[in-house]
């Protein structure tokens, strides 16, 4: 359920790379258990962006906070560990390594127990690695690619390793999921299974979620809120019944989408 509570607040974000600016003045927030969309055209800043949050690109100007605490000048991993997961354009799976195996791994990153106690092979190391396949089990059903436990995760069809993916992020214990363009390269059977499968996770993991995406309908269907990205800077926020008939964003991006250009 939605909160009035912000989760992740952005103020006056400037990202330059040389003499050229990103991402200029910008100012976002994303309230507790949200849905929200971001879109604009190609080059708007839109991925730059993601990455001032989660840590790969480090801001020249403004404040990122989560959960009341500043995101600036902490590491990926650290950023990661607070609650913060994402996916990518291109995705980002170990293709040698089976689906369960992937998906096993980010609970892996913070185990609770030591490197000793893993050494000498000790019960509750069994116990907690037990637990850790359970859980990941758990992620595939939500998934629907159980069936694929086993195999390589580099042999899946492109669809099936989008939802591995984002297995993956909900198995790093978050609270803010950043999704950049899970629709990517999907037909229109494909993209109204994937709103149906984000739906799902919104409601039955209680987060908070970010969309980058160029499928209008998706965005449309899913986020309550959207912002508009152009040149770096913000164009428009607000629902989706006004995003859709602002002047500026037609011009700017919806009329090229609706032409199919």
């Amino acid at each position: 359920m939605t909160s009035s509570e912000k989760i992740l607040e952005v103020n006056d974000l400037v990202i330059r790379f040389g003499g050229l600016t990103a991402i200029d003045g910008v100012n976002m927030h994303i309230n507790k258990g949200e849905f929200v969309g971001l879109i604009g055209p190609n080059g708007a800043g839109k991925t730059t962006f993601f990455n001032s949050i989660t840590g790969n690109v480090t801001p020249s100007e403004g404040s990122i906070s989560f959960n009341g605490e500043s995101l600036l000048k902490k590491s990926p991993d650290v950023i990661s560990h607070m609650g913060i997961s994402r996916t990518f354009q291109n995705i980002r799976i170990f293709p040698k390594m089976t689906v369960l195996e992937n998906v096993s791994l980010p609970m892996h990153s913070k185990p609770s127990y030591n490197f000793f106690s893993a050494m000498l092979g000790l019960p509750s190391v069994k116990k907690a690695d037990k637990i850790i396949q359970e859980k990941a089990m758990d992620f595939l059903h939500r998934l629907g690619i159980a069936e694929y436990k086993d195999y390589e995760a580099g042999t899946l069809p492109y669809g099936l390793q989008r939802r591995l993916e984002i297995a993956r992020a909900l198995a790093a214990d978050l609270s803010l999921l950043l999704l950049d363009e899970p629709a990517a390269g999907m037909n229109n059977d494909e993209c109204n299974e994937l709103v149906e499968l984000l739906q799902g996770i919104h409601e039955d993991f209680d987060i908070s979620i970010m969309l980058i995406e160029h499928h209008i309908d998706v965005v449309l269907n899913l986020c309550s809120r959207i912002y508009v990205l152009n040149l770096g800077q913000l164009l428009a926020e607000g629902p989706p019944h006004e995003i859709q008939s602002n002047p500026d964003v037609i011009r700017a991006y919806l009329g090229e989408r609706r032409e199919g250009r």
